[in-house]
């Protein structure tokens, strides 16, 4: 909600397609709702760093030799945002994912909020539809306002640190119920 609060026009975008939705079957047909979702876990992933492994074996990946017994690290946060794979990729732009087959289930690896391979985030698929059908559901049944003249420009993005990355400072919103015509 805070990236679309910052993007009024990608909210009135992704409002538009939900409420075009009549029922449950018609989910899949939410490309710009599934675009919104890949783009905010790309900027915010729910777990910037991984959990630390230990190598195997020597590799080499890139160019860089990476000895057996090493520590490995992956830092999805910094592959999210990483000018190399992505334009502006400070900006929230969800079209980047409109008509592309870049996933977020560990096969595009620069994507890769739950992780990759056998060792993934086991309850992803039920995360990511509780988020589809909750953020569907809010943009759905009300229209959001920021209080107090807040203006989306100057909407505190600031993030927490630890394990998990959570705003900085809680978004307040005001909802109005959304009567269908």
């Amino acid at each position: 909600m805070s990236e679309l609060m910052k993007n009024p026009e990608k909210m009135n975008k992704v409002q538009r397609e939900v409420r075009k939705v009549v029922d449950d079957a018609c989910f899949n047909e939410l490309h710009y709702l599934k675009s919104v979702v890949k783009e905010t876990f790309r900027l915010h992933p729910p777990v910037p760093l991984s959990i630390p492994r230990e190598g195997r074996e020597t590799v080499v990946i890139n160019g860089c030799q990476i000895p057996a017994k090493t520590r490995i690290i992956v830092n999805s946060w910094a592959i999210g945002r990483n000018s190399s794979h992505w334009t502006q990729p400070d900006q929230f732009i969800p079209e980047r994912f409109l008509n592309s087959s870049i996933d977020y289930k560990g096969n595009d690896f620069q994507l890769i909020p739950f992780g990759a391979g056998r060792r993934m985030c086991p309850g992803m698929n039920y995360g990511i539809f509780v988020v589809y059908l909750l953020l569907a559901n809010l943009l759905y049944h009300f229209d959001w306002k920021l209080p107090n003249q807040i203006k989306p420009q100057d909407l505190d993005m600031s993030e927490d640190s630890g394990g998990t990355v959570p705003r900085k400072n809680n978004l307040y919103l005001n909802s109005i119920p959304y009567h269908a015509p």
